[in-house]
Parts: C-alpha cells; structure tokens; sequence
C-alpha cells in the first residue's frame, strides 16, 4: 500500500493533483484500488511513524507530518493499492507518472517474487521436519526397543557365578 502523499512525491505532483485526478475517475477507482484510511489508522500510522527511531528528517517523517500540518487535523490519507497505483499512472498520463509506475510495479513483482520464495522455503522446512521426524522416529523405536530388551535382561534371575558345591 502507498498514501497518496508518497505517490504524490514520487510523481512530483501535490497530494491535490492526485486526490483531483481520483475523484475525476472515481469509476475506476474501486474499494479493492484505493481507499480513505479511518481517523483511526491514520492516528497509529502518524503516531507510529513519528515515534520510530527513524530520523526526524526522513521521508516518511516529513510526509507525515506536512501532511498533518498543511492538510489540517481532519485529512485522512488514500491508500494505494499495486492495481490503483497502476490506475493511477494512466489517469496522470505524464511520463513521470508512467516511469514511476514502472518502477512501481517492478518492486511489487520483486515483493512477490519475495514472499513466494519464502513459502517456498518454509514448505521445503516442513518437508525437512517430516522427514528427519519420520528418522527420528525409527531411531527413538530402536531406542526403545533396547531400553525394553535392557529391563527384560534384569527381569531374568542372574546366574551366579562361581562354582555349586
């Protein structure tokens, strides 16, 4: 997901020239594209954002904050989805916007590529555990079947040693 202000600064246009473009082409900006954040998430992603270690003049920080600042307490930010940041780049039809997009979209496939290569490696661990459980399972019945071999031999009465007279 990308806010509208960070969309805006990639593309080098203000959050108004996004927001206006969004609400030209509101057909084609479908709930599962975009959506307005609640007061409520707005409120932890700025609390979240200003409290993090990260420095006070990072990106993010500034957006936050102008976007509080310049925007007025009652603004709540549009978030972008990877389909609405591609609706988006046609709706803007700048070439920034369309080299934008395609850095955009290239980082979304990588992500993706990224979170199945790591199902990918969890399914090969899971596989990994039921196989050496499986071996361990043989090497605990073998184990056991010497620990009850070892009590059968002491149940047994002992044969003396030495000689009978």
């Amino acid at each position: 997901m990308l806010l509208d202000s960070d969309l805006a600064a990639l593309y080098g246009v203000s959050t108004k020239i996004i927001n206006q473009a969004v609400k030209r082409n509101a057909d084609r900006f479908p709930g599962d594209f975009m959506f307005q954040l609640s007061a409520d998430e707005w409120d932890r992603l700025r609390v979240q954002a200003l409290a993090s270690d990260r420095k006070p003049d990072s990106n993010w920080s500034q957006i936050v904050t102008s976007s509080h600042k310049h925007r007025g307490l009652s603004y709540r930010p549009y978030a972008f989805t990877e389909q609405g940041v591609a609706m988006l780049s046609s709706v803007l039809r700048s070439w920034r916007a369309v080299e934008v997009n395609i850095a955009v979209m290239r980082t979304f496939v990588q992500l993706r590529r990224l979170m199945d290569s790591n199902r990918e490696l969890a399914r090969k661990i899971e596989a990994m555990e039921e196989k050496y459980d499986e071996q361990f399972a043989v090497v605990f019945d073998a184990i056991k079947r010497l620990i009850a071999e070892d009590d059968a031999r002491k149940a047994q009465p002992k044969r003396r040693i030495g000689f009978v007279s």
